[in-house]
């Protein structure tokens, strides 16, 4: 594309494009949209070699640009991640298909029936960043629900997503399926971003982005059409004075260390004055030794030597990074007052033994998703049994959490009558 005037054509084609092949998708039956989703899963199998070398050169790209170490662990693919991504895929087909299902059913005393049914939400536009396999997770969860799909990635894996793509255009070729149902914006140029989030000439009914927290505040800033999203992921770790210590250590380290890059990554951990004389000592041992920073209040620091002295602006960090930070609280309720003021409302979790704890944290502390005694790693929809996801929604309208088939639809009334008139 060479200026603006192409990009608006190109993008208002793509538009033309998925909104008729959302028609069809609409009314496609399962078995032909899992038969798709198939057959892209075994093509991403066979071209295994060829999407690994196409992901090369992304991450040589990045390496040269000097991008952050988080950022290259989320953009890389190898053999083991490309299996799970055709995995996810075949997960999908294996859901059950949300479209046509009856949420409701209501019998009114005049003899009409009114029954409330899940649709598709039409055309969604996804736009992302280094991830590749949100390529694959997007596009398969749009086609199981189906809804057309438009993604748009960035520059950063231009080559990666091409490669994923071509396997999902062929699959659903394959099945007899419209390959513009699931398009990929061949342009890495920022107006093309632009022009989708105007809405292209209403044919996107919905914007999902997934990035850092420059893309979703210009995403969250900009639409004219509505947005599932989360702008950080600021995930807190409260450790009660009733936790189990052994756990709350095991826990902790799984929730930093597993995989530091991901919106699920605690980021702060609160504990209780009561038990942290025994914990922090043992807790920094151990993720000092797995190569974690640790930076922390003044009453953690005093525990322990090797901890950084934390500032105002490390609460309200996303560090996507092998930092975290500690603060000791005087109880539980200084713990739920740090959460409501830094939360981003993404994923919180407790480790307590206190059911009264448990169920103040259920009912008090407002976001996303809420854990007890496990990782916040586990806030993703594959864990949630989903399949996948198409990202984490922290709002609190239509979609809130790991936004999965279901999330992508809507539903609309159908009413029954015999002849029924309005007096």
């Amino acid at each position: 594309m060479t200026n603006q005037a192409d990009i608006h054509t190109l993008m208002m084609g793509l538009g033309e494009r998925a909104r008729l092949a959302a028609r069809g998708l609409a009314i496609a039956p399962t078995d032909q949209k899992d038969q798709a989703l198939r057959e892209s899963a075994a093509l991403m199998r066979v071209r295994k070699q060829d999407i690994m070398a196409a992901n090369q050169k992304d991450v040589a790209t990045a390496k040269e640009n000097n991008i952050s170490a988080a950022f290259i662990d989320r953009l890389t693919l190898d053999e083991g991640r490309i299996d799970a991504i055709a995995d996810g895929l075949e997960q999908i087909a294996l859901l059950d298909d949300p479209v046509g299902t009856k949420l409701a059913e209501i019998r009114r005393p005049n003899g009409l029936v009114i029954d409330r049914v899940r649709t598709p939400l039409g055309v969604i536009g996804v736009i992302f960043e280094s991830r590749p396999n949100v390529t694959a997770d997007a596009g398969a969860l749009c086609l199981k629900s189906g809804n057309a799909a438009i993604l748009r990635g960035g520059s950063d894996s231009v080559h990666s997503s091409r490669a994923i793509h071509q396997c999902l255009a062929d699959g659903l070729e394959a099945a007899g399926l419209s390959k513009d149902a699931i398009q990929l914006v061949p342009t890495t140029d920022r107006e093309a971003v632009g022009k989708m989030l105007q809405g292209l000439h209403g044919n996107v009914d919905v914007i999902v982005p997934r990035g850092g927290k420059g893309l979703v505040g210009r995403v969250q800033q900009e639409a004219r059409v509505p947005v599932f999203a989360h702008l950080e992921g600021i995930c807190h770790i409260v450790v009660d004075k009733s936790a189990d210590l052994t756990m709350a250590k095991d826990v902790i380290l799984n929730a930093k260390m597993r995989r530091t890059g991901i919106c699920g990554a605690v980021e702060t951990v609160l504990i209780d004055q009561h038990v942290s004389s025994l914990l922090v000592p043992e807790l920094v041992d151990a993720l000092v030794e797995m190569g974690c920073e640790v930076r922390g209040c003044d009453r953690t620091t005093s525990l322990d030597d090797r901890v950084k002295p934390a500032t105002e602006d490390d609460w309200s960090t996303e560090y996507l990074d092998a930092i975290v930070s500690v603060r000791v609280v005087d109880d539980f309720d200084q713990a739920l007052d740090h959460i409501g003021q830094y939360s981003s409302h993404h994923t919180e979790a407790v480790i307590a033994e206190d059911d009264a704890v448990v169920q103040r944290f259920f009912t008090e502390v407002d976001s996303a998703i809420l854990m007890h005694n496990a990782s916040t790693q586990f806030a993703d929809g594959g864990e949630f049994g989903m399949g996948a996801e198409i990202g984490i929604a922290t709002g609190k309208m239509h979609a809130r959490g790991p936004v999965g088939v279901e999330q992508l639809t809507s539903f609309n009334y159908r009413v029954h009558g015999k002849g029924h008139t309005r007096p």
